[in-house]
């Protein structure tokens, strides 16, 4: 992950880029959702009944918003040498986390597939979904990884794909909503592609082509989410991933 920033020249102090703004803002839905859900339960000792995979699952995703956080940061400051060796790490992390994200979403259809859960259509659709396009994304990236402009708008998309977790959590808790709040996730997502877009609109004086392709990528599963998640297609997808989790 050899994560964004602005021009590889050595600042002679920080200065926070878009870049560094939107891995805040992508951090504190993660932060802010799970530390209700998850941090608390953890630390309370409420939540230790938790499988341990989900842990390791947890700790590779909050890797990887870190990441995302430090990566523009080292630019900022001029430490490209760094940048570019935490990056090789990025790309470790970034392969555990689609490995974890499978599956997670392989116990996750197994589990709850029975269970009545009104949403679970929904929940499977965003998780499928969530690390076919973080893996897209994140594989493009890396092959634009000397073309930086490109190289960075596709870290920022990918992690769009995989915020739905926390967004979601974060929604319920404060909202006190019964399902997960497909809609305003969408659309909090759609915020932070467009943020992308206006970004380049008032500084290329254009949209990027490789901006274009993230938001397409981004917010096309939302737009059809209505026909795709309950479709065949779809639940074949969820039967075939519960018969994995009870695979004999």
């Amino acid at each position: 992950m050899a994560v964004v920033g602005g021009d590889y020249k050595k600042a002679p102090s920080f200065r926070p880029s878009f870049f560094t703004w939107m891995a805040l803002a992508m951090a504190f839905f993660i932060f802010a959702g799970f530390s209700m859900t998850y941090f608390q339960p953890v630390l309370t000792r409420t939540g230790l009944s938790y499988p341990p995979v989900v842990h390791l699952h947890g700790a590779i995703f909050f890797c990887w918003i870190l990441l995302l956080l430090i990566q523009p940061v080292l630019v900022n400051m001029g430490n490209v040498k760094l940048h570019r060796s935490v990056g090789t790490f990025g790309i470790v992390i970034a392969s555990m986390l689609i490995l974890m994200g499978i599956l997670i979403t392989i116990m996750f259809a197994g589990a709850s597939a029975n269970s009545g859960i009104p949403d679970y259509n929904s929940l499977m659709y965003l998780s499928v979904n969530a690390v076919v396009g973080f893996a897209a994304l994140f594989c493009l990236a890396i092959r634009n990884v000397r073309r930086i402009e490109n190289h960075k708008r596709l870290m920022l998309s990918a992690t769009i794909f995989i915020l739905p977790p926390g967004i979601n959590r974060l929604y319920m808790v404060i909202w006190e909503f019964a399902e997960a709040p497909v809609f305003w996730t969408y659309l909090t997502m759609d915020l932070l592609v467009a943020a992308i877009l206006v970004y380049d609109w008032r500084t290329l004086g254009k949209i990027s082509p490789i901006s274009i392709l993230g938001a397409v990528v981004v917010v096309m599963p939302h737009l059809m989410h209505p026909l795709l998640a309950s479709s065949g297609m779809y639940t074949g997808v969820y039967g075939f991933l519960e018969g994995l989790y009870y695979y004999r």
